[in-house]
């Protein structure tokens, strides 16, 4: 809705200054597609103003509005312009009440904008590695939005990060999402799955929602050459009261295996 409005706020001014001054092809164009790109710019620079008045040292008391729809306007630009043709299977299976705690693969850079472009009416945050957070602007914006950095290297603040994240969950700020493998997997093996990711669920007492993703590995070579499918498949939610009966690491065991069970099925 956003991209719609801004481009015909574009096509209005077009419309003015040709009524004014007359048409000229180069001339309307050009001024169309200014338009459009600065109305782009600002909304991105009010996003990031907004995130200056979130605290990244603290956990959010709410969910900066501005920042999330920052997040999700900037994955349907980037997968827009990277033509990638994005499809998602499963999507029914997915909880319309409440949040929950989503797990996948992780294949490329490309996988969260995927996710939030797809899923955007679920709502859905990240937990990802600190040099993330830190990036200038994104960082900001996506903090603000309810992303969480995770220091798999400090295991207190690792700790900190999923209380912080099953509190989010607890308050409905947002849903979760987050790659128990821990960093992008180079082959077409997943790497191994870390246990305490799937402790979010429990202490939050949500569902588990275990996804794969395929495809996103590609965007980067194919990138103004031909358009990339990808493929986001939800394959199982598992209640919340059976996450609590099963420890973390026989739910990481068992998330592991559906994925690499139905990537298998997905041609390369």
């Amino acid at each position: 809705m956003l991209i719609l409005a801004f481009l015909l706020l574009a096509l209005g001014a077009a419309v003015i200054y040709v009524r004014c001054c007359g048409f000229v092809v180069w001339k309307t164009a050009l001024l169309f597609a200014g338009c459009f790109i600065a109305l782009n710019l600002f909304y991105l620079v009010v996003a990031w103003v907004a995130s200056w008045f979130v605290n990244p040292s603290k956990p959010l008391s709410r969910q900066n509005s501005l920042c999330r729809s920052a997040c999700v306007y900037a994955s349907i630009i980037v997968t827009g312009y990277c033509w990638v043709r994005t499809h998602v299977r499963g999507a029914e299976k997915l909880p319309e009440a409440g949040r929950f705690l989503m797990v996948s693969n992780h294949r490329s850079g490309f996988d969260p904008i995927v996710v939030t472009q797809l899923l955007r009416r679920f709502n859905i945050s990240f937990v990802s590695k600190p040099s993330n957070m830190e990036m200038p602007v994104l960082g900001r914006i996506g903090y603000g939005a309810g992303c969480l950095p995770i220091d798999r290297e400090n295991d207190r603040k690792a700790l900190t990060t999923i209380l912080t994240a099953a509190d989010y969950l607890k308050r409905g700020l947002c849903s979760m999402a987050i790659y128990p493998e821990g960093t992008r997997s180079r082959g077409s093996e997943l790497l191994p799955f870390h246990a305490g990711s799937f402790k979010i669920a429990q202490k939050a007492n949500v569902p588990l929602v275990i996804t794969s993703i395929s495809g996103t590995e590609k965007v980067g070579k194919n990138v103004l050459r031909r358009p990339t499918d990808v493929y986001l498949d939800v394959l199982e939610v598992i209640p919340a009261e059976k996450v609590k009966t099963m420890s973390t690491r026989e739910l990481a065991e068992y998330s592991s295996r559906i994925i690499a069970e139905n990537l298998k099925t997905i041609p390369a």
